[in-house]
């Protein structure tokens, strides 16, 4: 029992009056600040002890020359060299860019105001160059270093190594890429035709004008003859010019058989004036007699009489009754 009561007492946990009397959960020390019981001078600012960090070289190089492997420079490859040249034309164009930042920035309150050389955009710019110019001086001076040794640098024709991707796969990526370029040639078809669409609505809109322009020029010179302004008759050989659409042309468009064609319209038809009542009998063309012949009794072809087929008659009613008891 003594034992028991002993690991008790070891077990009970020395608590401040403060705590033990309020507890130390938050909505307890929250009533105890409320009613004013909490005093200041309970809590004390512990200042943790700033670490101290020290750059020992003389160590780095040491753990540097340690960790490295002690290997022939093929084995390594590893290249310590300047960059290459900036390119003249690169040169030109980061210019321009920084240039171009600092005039928009410049203009627009929105925008953050770098000073020269400031801008992350450009400076960005500059760092992707130097990696860039970094590993060609690199490639250029490795590549020199291999040849030395007789090593080749360039793969053979011969030389076979399977993909990292499948042929099925390969064949997907090919197939969505056909697909893509298909779609590509559609859509540059159909932009293709609705822009000939609008070109050809616009001609022959602008065939319409001129048409209704040039009838309104016939109509207004016509007039003008009518009322005596205008003693000629020149502005109607206008139409019958080479370059324009007039009877000679239609002429020359249709060839021989059109010409004939032409020719047998115009000695029947005429080639204008008064169509209404041409054909109309006068007195003199109804007093001659000169064309007129004498009709036949039969009419004949090819010199000959032909016979006239003439009906049978109708048979009597007596006679169609008997006739139909005797079939019957």
């Amino acid at each position: 029992m003594k034992m028991k009561k002993e690991k008790v007492k070891s077990k009970k946990k020395i608590v401040p009056e403060s705590d033990s009397e309020y507890g130390s959960s938050d909505e307890e020390l929250q009533e105890a600040f409320a009613k004013g019981l909490l005093k200041p001078g309970l809590n004390s600012i512990i200042e943790a002890e700033k670490k101290v960090r020290k750059n020992n070289v003389a160590q780095l190089k040491k753990k540097t020359e340690e960790m490295k492997l002690k290997l022939a420079w093929l084995e390594r490859l590893d290249i310590v060299n300047p960059p290459a040249p900036l390119a003249p034309e690169l040169a030109l164009q980061m210019q321009d860019t920084e240039d171009r930042r600092m005039r928009l920035a410049k203009g627009n309150r929105k925008l953050p105001q770098y000073k020269p050389g400031e801008d992350p955009v450009v400076n960005d710019f500059k760092r992707e160059t130097m990696f860039h110019r970094q590993a060609q001086a690199a490639v250029v001076d490795g590549i020199s270093r291999i040849k030395k040794f007789g090593i080749p640098t360039i793969r053979p024709d011969d030389y076979f190594a399977e993909m990292v991707k499948t042929d099925e796969h390969m064949h997907k990526i090919r197939e969505n890429l056909a697909r893509k370029q298909h779609a590509a040639q559609r859509s540059e078809k159909v932009r293709q035709l609705r822009q000939q669409r609008k070109v050809g609505k616009q001609m022959q809109i602008e065939a319409t004008l001129k048409k209704h322009a040039e009838k309104k020029k016939m109509l207004d010179e016509v007039k003008k003859y009518r009322k005596g302004i205008r003693k000629d008759l020149d502005f109607l050989d206008d139409k019958k010019k080479p370059g324009s659409r007039g009877q000679s042309d239609k002429v020359n468009s249709r060839g021989k058989k059109g010409m004939e064609r032409t020719r047998m319209k115009n000695s029947k038809f005429g080639f204008g004036g008064k169509k209404r009542g041409s054909k109309l009998n006068t007195r003199e063309s109804a007093a001659d007699v000169s064309e007129w012949k004498r009709p036949s009794k039969f009419p004949t072809k090819g010199g000959k009489v032909k016979k006239m087929a003439r009906k049978a008659a109708r048979p009597g009613k007596n006679k169609r009754v008997s006739m139909k008891a005797r079939r019957n």
